[in-house]
This record gives structure tokens, sequence and C-alpha cells, in this order.
């Protein structure tokens, strides 16, 4: 049985510093989008576990770099047992850090979730403690978070090209991008419509992330070119040279 094709329209332009180009989903960041943690979001167990308030924690975050990772762990020590119920664990003698069977460095998980995860029986509720963190200091969560958890649902992808120049693509995270383990999710929140029911597009609602991805100035560019497909079509930039 066929299926309808998952069609998304993009928005790309040239970095006016870098030698890279940005490709960006503009379908997904005009979208309604947001993050339903808590209000109806199933997980991504193999099967609807909304009682559980793990959210797509379940299985611990990779990190990108070593930088990261020494984020991460610099943060954790600023962690209070008020803010986060695996403290003790966290700062006992397996740490917060594991390696996966692929050599990937993870977060530890506890009690089949993160470490970083506090359940709903945790007096602050349930969350991420180093999002607890933040809110409790008045800072960003994003140089607290590893990157994968302060990005999701947005994807950033780095191609170098032949001529060495990097194709940056920020799209949706979709299922297939977790490997195999993403189609045995029950449910992923970016194809479903239970998660489209924002008042803002995404565009808007995570202008801190997208600005932490590319800049201030590049954001502007983006935004400025989502904002004129509205109006019609977006001119080729060889013809606006002309004017």
């Amino acid at each position: 049985m066929s299926r309808a094709p998952d069609a998304h329209e993009w928005v790309s332009f040239e970095d006016p510093d870098e030698h890279r180009t940005w490709l960006c989903d503009a379908t997904f960041l005009e979208s309604a989008w947001t993050c339903i943690f808590g209000n109806g979001c199933q997980g991504v167990l193999r099967e609807p576990t909304p009682e559980l308030a793990q959210g797509c924690c379940s299985y611990g975050a990779h990190f990108v770099d070593d930088e990261d990772v020494e984020r991460v762990l610099d943060a954790s020590k600023r962690l209070s047992a008020d803010q986060w119920q695996f403290l003790e664990k966290g700062r006992g003698k397996k740490g917060v850090l594991r390696t996966n069977e692929d050599g990937d460095t993870v977060t530890r998980l506890v009690d089949d979730a993160c470490i970083f995860l506090n359940r709903p029986d945790f007096h602050r509720g349930p969350g991420c403690a180093l999002h607890v963190l933040a809110l409790d200091t008045g800072e960003s969560y994003i140089p607290l978070k590893p990157e994968v958890c302060w990005q999701v649902p947005l994807r950033r992808e780095d191609v170098t090209l032949a001529n060495g120049e990097i194709l940056t693509r920020i799209a949706q995270w979709n299922r297939s991008d977790w490997g195999e383990g993403g189609e045995e999710f029950h449910w992923w929140c970016t194809q479903d419509e239970g998660a489209f029911v924002g008042t803002i597009r995404v565009l808007d609602s995570m202008r801190d992330e997208l600005v932490a991805i590319m800049g201030e100035p590049n954001y502007q560019t983006l935004v400025d070119l989502i904002d004129q497909r509205r109006r019609g079509p977006v001119a080729h930039p060889v013809t606006l040279r002309r004017r």
C-alpha cells in the first residue's frame, strides 16, 4: 500500500561569514508544533506511557563531542538535592555518564530513564533537573543541557561538500533519524498531530535555539526569507543583485 509523500518546503541561503549554506525546513518552522511534555506526550517506548512522564528521555542523551560532555558535567556539579532527584547516584562512583554498546558517550540510565530526569513522584515534579536549574537561576538552559536535548525536535546536520563548503541542514527530527530503534517508537511528536497545537510558529517559539545554532544575523535572514514566502515566491538572489 502506497502512502502520501511527506512533502516539505525548504529555504536556503549562504552564510555571509562562513563557507556554508544553510538549508532550513520552512514547513516545520512555520508549523504550530509545541512540546507537550506532561500534557499528552506518550513517550518513546513501544507502547503509550504518558503516566511515566519520560518524554524523549527514556534512553539517555548522546553527546556530540567532548565539549558537550564537559558543559553538562560542569552544570551537574551545580545541582542541589532540591533540583535533582538522583543527586546521590549522580555524585556516586558511577557518575552520570556511560559508554553504550556502540562506544558512544551517553547519560547514565537510572530506573530505565536518563539520570537527570526527575520522576512524577519528585517534589519538584517530572522533568529535566538541568532545566530546573535554569528556571531557578533565571539563565538559559541551552548551555546546561546536552546539545541534542536543547535542540530536539530540531536536528542540525553538517555535510562537507566536494569543494569544502559546508551544507548545514536544519530540519525536524523524525523517527528515522534515531536509527532502527526509531521505528519501534509507539509515538513520535513531530509525526503526530497531537503535538501541533501551539499558538505560535516554531520559528518564533524556538528562537533561542535557532540563534544558538546559527547566530543572530543568520536567524534574522531565515525569518525574513520565511516571511517573504508568505507574500509570494522568493526571488532568485541573482535577480536581486540588479536592483
